[in-house]
């Protein structure tokens, strides 16, 4: 009989880690239009609706590849896939950089939307054969900070770039970035412990469970009630912060509060600190209490209590920040989602419902995105300061009344789904 030899804590960590850096990519792409809409709007001509489509095209790929991306990493491995996808990445993003047709832009970011959209997913399932199964919770929480860490980049540091260097060469940056990610992926990150010569925890896992097809899980989860209470929960959710925090927060702050473009990032990456910190910190309180249902629905009611306020309360701009963090703390519960969302279905398709829910994430901030560009652009007077278009309180209050609504359907599709105590079905009839 022979002996297990893991590998150390360390190496798991770099294999995991440089896969996990395309996650982070792909956040920073997501958010880093908020730092850039008046150049955008200068250089391409476009008001504010277009301007929201151009971000949104990230999300709509992002959302679509959210199913293969699980199939994928199945069939070829993360290795492989990351590697292939940080180099789509790489290439979408210089198309966006070095456009000079608005359709050209669009392909960027689709590019970039389609390929960061398996990161992910490969992360999870790289962790599942270089780390014991109870260090998931500690992985996932990771992998939301880093993905979070990419959207504060996309703040401040960005802005300063764009200022000193302008978007182009910023985002050309980026571009190499994410390439020699692509080259350190395939060089170093292994998908199995043995191809070092060491026992894989996949191996050492039960096999206990009813081996499905794709077709099979898909479809026991989407004919699941409960999959799609929590999928309209988590999306409704997550829409207004990555909406506020990926586009339309910048120009709001900077247009109604006369504050300079960094400190509005700045603001912005408070919510998406507190966001980081919330997810782990909410997944955490849930699994102590064994409950799902509750600590996520105190969670989406404090949001959505919080968006009231921002909307309909005249906030003074040193409270922004605590109320900033606040909404971003709340709006982390998304993460209690997805153990919830597997929890109300079988074993066997927990996959393909972390797939399922995921795409609501960025799906329905992908539709409301172009939606607000399009109130603002619908109560816009006229006002140009600079060639760029200024929006007044009123078309704002318009647009944002969306998040609120959005935050409040959240609550509402969260309050039939039945609680699950932290234990797995057996059996999924629906």
């Amino acid at each position: 009989m022979t002996s297990e030899r893991y590998a150390s804590p360390l190496l798991g960590w770099i294999m995991w880690g440089l896969v996990a850096n395309l996650y982070l990519v792909g956040f920073f792409q997501r958010v880093a239009p908020a730092v850039m809409v008046d150049e955008l709007m200068v250089d391409f001509q476009m008001g504010a609706a277009v301007l929201g489509n151009l971000s949104a095209a990230y999300f709509y790929a992002y959302a679509a590849m959210q199913i293969p991306s699980g199939m994928l990493a199945d069939a070829i491995g993360p290795r492989r896939l990351s590697t292939l996808a940080a180099l789509i990445a790489s290439a979408g993003i210089f198309i966006f950089a070095l456009s000079n047709h608005l359709w050209l832009a669009y392909l960027g970011r689709l590019l970039i939307g389609a390929s960061v959209a398996v990161a992910f997913v490969a992360c999870m399932k790289l962790a599942g054969h270089w780390f014991p199964t109870n260090r998931f919770a500690t992985i996932t929480g990771v992998a939301l900070l880093l993905g979070n860490l990419g959207g504060v980049l996309a703040g401040i540091p960005l802005a300063e770039s764009i200022a000193m260097f302008g978007w182009r060469t910023s985002m050309f940056v980026s571009g190499l970035v994410t390439l020699a990610g692509a080259i350190l992926i395939w060089i170093v990150v292994r998908d199995d412990p043995s191809e070092r010569g060491y026992t894989s925890f996949a191996y050492a896992k039960t096999a206990d469970e009813k081996t499905v097809t794709a077709r099979e899980a898909l479809k026991k989860v989407i004919t699941n009630r409960g999959t799609w209470l929590l999928f309209f929960a988590g999306g409704l959710s997550a829409a207004p912060l990555l909406v506020f925090a990926g586009l339309w927060g910048v120009p709001y702050l900077t247009q109604t509060y006369g504050i300079e473009r960094s400190q509005a990032a700045g603001l912005t990456s408070t919510m998406l600190l507190a966001w980081a910190a919330g997810g782990p910190t909410l997944g955490a309180i849930s699994d102590r209490l064994k409950r799902r249902k509750l600590p996520y629905l105190f969670a989406n009611i404090t949001a959505a209590t919080l968006w009231g306020i921002f909307l309909f309360v005249s906030i003074p701009l040193p409270l922004l920040y605590p109320l900033f963090a606040a909404i971003g703390f709340a709006s982390g519960g998304l993460i209690i989602g997805f153990a919830f969302a597997r929890e109300v279905n079988h074993p066997a398709v927990a996959g393909t419902v972390g797939g399922v829910v995921n795409m609501s994430i960025l799906g329905f901030a992908a539709l409301l995105q172009p939606l607000l560009g399009y109130i603002l652009d619908q109560r816009w007077d006229g006002t140009l300061l600079g060639g760029i278009p200024s929006y007044g309180a009123d078309a704002y209050f318009a647009a944002f009344s969306w998040l609120f609504g959005c935050a409040l359907l959240s609550v509402v599709a969260l309050l039939p789904a039945p609680e699950t105590k932290c234990q797995m079905a057996e059996n999924n009839n629906n």
